[in-house]
């Protein structure tokens, strides 16, 4: 069965480590600051000037000024900081932020990605994203495995305009955990209850199944 959204996130979670500064993108991405292990400590940035956020607000504590990268409301941690966008723009170029966790539309065989705009659809512009893939090594992509006609969206070239080239080395879809590298997706881990022939059907790009492949645990 095909992760949830939240599901996703909760994958994604237990990627981060002990004093990480982690910056999540719009979509999937922001839902992981409600999934952190209690056990551990991670310092949330946002490009539009916030480090240290909390989890999404209940209703009595939202507080329209406090948002988030893609203006949602946001609580913040004991200690967090407001800053200038300039500010968090040079904490993403100084290579200072640990984890990216992004969105995307499509990510190809050799780490490429494209997020930020679909030829003939509007867009608000692609925000800090390319940035963010040129400033962070260690990072992460969430996204549906296909689109909803079917299509898939791990390939062997990107087709829409890019966000980055051969930047991105872990990806966690609704159907799998895949690691990027060698030119080919290198499937780690299975959603539960999902086949690694429905998997190998809805990659177009270089798949490389290596032995058995475990599911994924979401505890």
């Amino acid at each position: 069965m095909a992760l949830s959204r939240e599901q996703i996130a909760q994958r994604v979670a237990s990627e981060l480590r002990d004093g990480y500064y982690v910056n999540l993108g719009i979509g999937i991405p922001t839902l992981v600051a409600n999934c952190i292990p209690a056990d551990i400590e991670v310092m949330l940035q946002s490009e539009n000037g916030l480090l240290g956020m909390g989890p999404f607000p209940l209703d009595e504590e939202v507080d329209a000024d406090l948002i988030n990268a893609g203006k949602q409301t946001v609580t913040a941690i004991t200690g967090a900081a407001y800053f200038s966008s300039a500010e968090s723009f040079a904490m993403i170029r100084g290579a200072h932020v640990d984890l990216t966790v992004l969105g995307a539309f499509e990510i190809d065989q050799n780490g490429s990605i494209a997020s930020w705009m679909i030829p003939g659809k509007l867009v608000k512009g692609m925000g800090g994203a390319m940035d963010l893939v040129a400033g962070t090594d260690n990072i992460v992509v969430t996204m549906t495995h296909a689109s909803k006609s079917g299509q898939s969206k791990l390939l062997e070239s990107c087709t829409l305009p890019l966000t980055g080239v051969n930047c991105i080395r872990k990806v966690v879809t609704d159907l799998a955990y895949l690691e990027i590298h060698d030119g080919a997706f290198h499937l780690i881990e299975r959603a539960p209850g999902v086949s690694v022939e429905e998997i190998r059907e809805k990659t177009t790009g270089r798949l490389i199944v290596d032995g058995d492949v475990p599911e994924m645990r979401l505890d």
